[in-house]
C-alpha cells in the first residue's frame, strides 16, 4: 500500500479521509493545512498527496506547486468542494493527477486514490 500525505482543514473530512485510507491499508499522515503539509514533506517522502484546494496558511494549488517542484515523482490529488476552485485545479493538468469533487463516499476516495497510484506506477515503468 502507499504512504499518504493528507492536507486538510475541515476536521471531518480529514478524519474521513485519514479513516478510509487507513481501512485499506494505506499509511496515512494528516495535517490542517498547506503549511503543515509542506513541513512533512520537507522531512518524509510520500507516494501521494491529497490536498483540498481551499485551505488556510496555504492554499492546495501553492501546495501542489512547491511539493511538484520539490517531488516531481508525487501525484498529487486535489480535492474540493467549490466548482470554481476546481477550474483552477484543471489548469494545472501537469501537477494535479485527479480533482474530486466533495461530498465523496468511502468508495469514491478509494476508487479514486486506487487509480492515481496505478497511473502513476504504470507511467513510471513507462520511462
Amino acid at each position: 500500500m502507499a504512504r499518504i500525505l493528507v492536507a486538510e482543514d475541515n476536521a471531518s473530512v480529514r478524519e474521513f479521509v485519514e479513516r478510509t485510507l487507513t481501512h485499506f491499508g494505506h499509511e496515512v499522515v494528516a495535517v490542517a493545512d498547506g503549511g503543515a503539509a509542506l513541513a512533512c514533506l520537507s522531512r518524509e517522502t510520500y507516494d501521494l498527496l491529497i490536498t483540498d484546494i481551499v485551505m488556510p496558511v496555504m492554499d492546495g494549488i501553492a501546495l501542489a506547486l512547491k511539493a511538484s517542484a520539490d517531488a516531481p515523482d508525487m501525484p498529487v490529488l486535489m480535492m474540493t468542494g467549490y466548482a470554481h476552485e476546481r477550474q483552477r485545479a484543471y489548469n494545472l493538468q501537469e501537477l494535479i493527477a485527479e480533482v474530486l469533487d466533495k461530498p465523496f463516499s468511502l468508495e469514491d476516495l478509494n476508487t479514486t486514490v486506487n487509480r492515481v497510484l496505478a497511473n502513476h506506477r504504470a507511467g513510471k515503468r513507462k520511462r
